[in-house]
This record gives C-alpha cells, structure tokens and sequence, in this order.
C-alpha cells in the first residue's frame, strides 16, 4: 500500500513542480453567485492547470456557500481532478482545505466525508484537540494529514507564538514547535504533514530543524506577502522536496490561467534547482 506522501513524491517528480494550485471559487470572481458558476471555474482551472500542478486543494467554504448544491459541485470538481490525472498517467493529490478538528464519532464522520464521500485524498486538521482528534484521518496510509502549525496570518502569533512546557521537557518552546514535533511522532505511516506559512520564514526555519523529515504546505507566497526564495530556502528538505506551495488567486485571476500557473511552476523549480546547486539553505 503506497503512502500518502510516496504519492505525492511521485506527482511531485512527474510534474517537475512543487506548485499547489489552490480552487477558491469567490463569488466576485464568478459569472454568477451559484454552485454551478462555482463549478464551471473550478473546472476550466483543473482543465488548464493540471500539468503544472503538483496536486490541488479546494477550499470548502466557498463551496459551502451554497449548500447542497456546492458539496455537489466540490464533489464534481474532485472527480474532475481524478480525471485530469488518469489522462496525464500520474495521480494528481487533492488535498481538502477544511481544516476540521474534533473528536471521537465526529472526528470519524469528517474522515469519511473528506475520504469516502468527497474522494480527497488528503485534509487540513486543527491539532489543538489533540492525537485522538487526529487518529479516524490516518488510519489509512493512503490517506493524508497536514495538521495547522504556523498560519500565514498576522493573527497566528495570538496563540501559535505562546511559550509551552511539554511534559519532560527541559525548557519551554513555541507552541508551534511542539506541534511540529507532535506531527513528526504521528507520522507512523508517512501521512502527516504540517502547514507552515511561507510568511514566516525564520520560523519555517525553525520548524524544519525541528521536522527534518515532514512535507510543508506553505501558503502565502504572492498575495500575502510571502517571497518565494526565502520561503524554499527555509522549507526545502536536503533532497530538495518537502514542501507544497499553494498558489490560487494570482492563478485564477490571470489572463491566462495556463500561463499563469506555468511560469509560477518555472520560477519555483528555476529557484529551487539554484537553491540545491549552490547549497543557499538557510
């Protein structure tokens, strides 16, 4: 049974890409505020960008947004991606921007929503519930996690920045870099990931220090504020992969969304090849 993040690796290599591209159907950027408009966008991006994308997320509230018939739609634009991904021979991960969080019976019904009702093959979790929160999404390995570590919003400091004490620790830490090394323990079967702004690059430093091993998503390149070089720099691994870059609105809202995503693939391998060749890790 391969993992999550063998898959991932694989696409990763097929693609020459490190791209995320991110399926974020704002209603000021649809021909009308409906579920199918919502859907038509998706699929005209999936259609166009698929051979730069290294996998894609679809962030569920602005399908939510329109009840019914947008969880219909997200299930559409899944099997979309699937599709894309049979015709170019290489599956293409769609990981499930929902960031749930809770517990017992519930935390299951997420699981089986994301994984068998939707067909994601991987979801952002909130980790403050803790391991058992965290456990109905990795029991298959094929199925993949990146738990909230450090947020690429300004606000993410009011509690991620806050100084904890493990148990057996010998001195207090960053919050965000006990999660990090809480993801690094469950990541028995190779599923679990953390997200890692790309605006916080000394941190990204940090927390890869402290996860040597895991796959970052890292948002906000671009229109957040984040910049590419010091984002890979911080985040790569030694062997030049371990991070996902999602990009959406600086896509979507291109001319040319092929384009778009083509160059922004280009200049993020053109990056990291200079970034490997020179040894420039932070």
């Amino acid at each position: 049974m391969e993992s999550f993040f063998t898959c991932l690796e694989k696409r990763v290599d097929a693609s020459t890409s490190l791209l995320c591209v991110g399926l974020d159907p704002h209603i000021p950027d649809l021909a009308e505020s409906t579920a199918a408009s919502a859907l038509n966008f998706c699929l005209n991006l999936v259609k166009r960008t698929s051979p730069y994308a290294a996998a894609f997320k679809p962030n569920v509230a602005f399908f939510e947004v329109f009840g019914a018939e947008g969880w219909t739609a997200l299930k559409q634009v899944i099997e979309a991606i699937h599709e894309e991904a049979s015709r170019l021979g290489t599956k293409i991960p769609v990981i499930l921007d929902a960031k749930r969080g809770d517990i017992a019976s519930t935390a299951e019904a997420y699981a089986q929503s994301a994984f068998e009702t939707l067909g994601a093959d991987c979801v952002t979790l909130n980790p403050y519930l803790g391991k058992d929160s965290i456990e109905p999404f990795i029991q298959n390995s094929e199925k993949g996690v990146f738990l909230l570590c450090k947020t690429s919003n300004a606000g993410s400091m009011d509690l991620q920045n806050l100084f904890v004490l493990p148990v057996g620790a010998e001195r207090p830490m960053p919050l965000y870099l006990y999660v990090a090394q809480l993801a690094g323990q469950w990541n028995e079967k190779n599923n679990v990931g953390v997200v890692v702004g790309a605006t916080h690059p000394q941190i990204m430093e940090m927390i890869r220090a402290a996860a040597p091993d895991l796959w970052f998503l890292s948002p906000g390149v671009g229109a957040q504020g984040g910049e590419l070089k010091s984002a890979l720099q911080s985040g790569l691994r030694k062997d030049g992969k371990g991070i996902l870059l999602p990009v959406s609105r600086a896509i979507s809202r291109a001319a040319d969304p092929a384009k778009a995503a083509a160059e922004m693939r280009d200049q993020i391998q053109e990056m990291r090849e200079q970034i490997i060749r020179r040894g420039e890790w932070q």
